[in-house]
């Protein structure tokens, strides 16, 4: 997901990230506090069963934790001010569908790129006449707070744009009647399309994202070990099965080249 960060969070990001952490310690390992939105499946919300973090994202982290001996420590956070608490050192990774920009990688450090997405169009089902972006002239729009979707649908000429802390929000204000269009990136559209049933995707994607997870800039080792545990997770076909168990698909392959896009 691209979110923006507000120039008050840069500074408090650069100063931030220059301060010294302690690292906590348990019989199962170091502790590791990650933070995560969890308002965004199928990467991360509530399991309502146990009241903790699930979805692919978390899974993934898990294996992470697990390949480097760590004890993950969850956090629930919401996502205009994670970056900025991790700048703080209140948690020491970010896991959170975020996309690797470059405005991002000046201030922290990201893992490698571990998904693709892109923003997509929802409309109700019952709509015929929106079938891509050249149709959302004068049309009103739901968008996530502080995301890419926010800016692009911000820069389209003649939008109305209403912008929500959480994009569930958005789904369900436009179920109701109030919002023509939700923009937001595809597969957590598609998730909340599958809960609600309420809605249908139109028209093509309309970016291409690269999710990463973020570090702290002083943290070269902690992220060395990330990637280094991705790497094998994927090698060893367990990146795969939790794709499957998450998007029902295979997942697509990240190569160099695609990492370039990023810069």
């Amino acid at each position: 997901m691209k979110r923006t960060i507000p120039l008050l969070f840069l500074l408090l990001l650069a100063f931030g990230c220059s301060s010294k952490k302690e690292t906590q310690h348990s019989e199962k390992g170091t502790i590791i506090k990650v933070a995560t939105d969890a308002t965004y499946p199928p990467f991360e919300s509530i399991n309502p069963a146990t009241g903790q973090p699930a979805g692919f994202d978390i899974d993934l982290m898990k294996e992470i934790c697990k390949i480097n001996r760590w004890k993950p420590e969850f956090i629930t956070t919401a996502f205009d001010g994670i970056l900025a608490d991790l700048a703080n050192k209140k948690y020491d990774i970010v896991i959170s569908a975020l996309t690797i920009t470059p405005q991002r990688r000046a201030i922290v450090d990201f893992s490698d790129p571990y998904y693709i997405a892109g923003q997509s169009i929802a409309v109700p089902l019952e709509d015929t006449t929106i079938r891509g972006a050249a149709d959302l002239k004068g049309k009103k729009v739901g968008v996530q707070l502080g995301t890419t979707a926010e800016l692009m649908a911000k820069k389209m000429e003649g939008l109305h744009v209403y912008s929500f802390d959480n994009i569930g929000a958005a789904f369900t204000d436009m179920a109701n009647g109030n919002l023509d269009v939700v923009l937001n990136d595809f597969p957590t559209t598609k998730a909340y399309i599958k809960e609600l049933g309420t809605a249908k995707i139109v028209g093509e994607i309309l970016s291409t994202e690269y999710y990463g997870m973020a570090v702290c800039k002083d943290e070269q080792k902690l992220l060395d070990d990330i990637n280094r545990a991705l790497n094998a997770i994927k090698n060893s076909g367990r990146f795969r099965e939790i794709h499957l168990k998450w998007f029902s698909v295979p997942p697509s392959e990240l190569t160099p080249v695609d990492s370039t896009a990023i810069e």
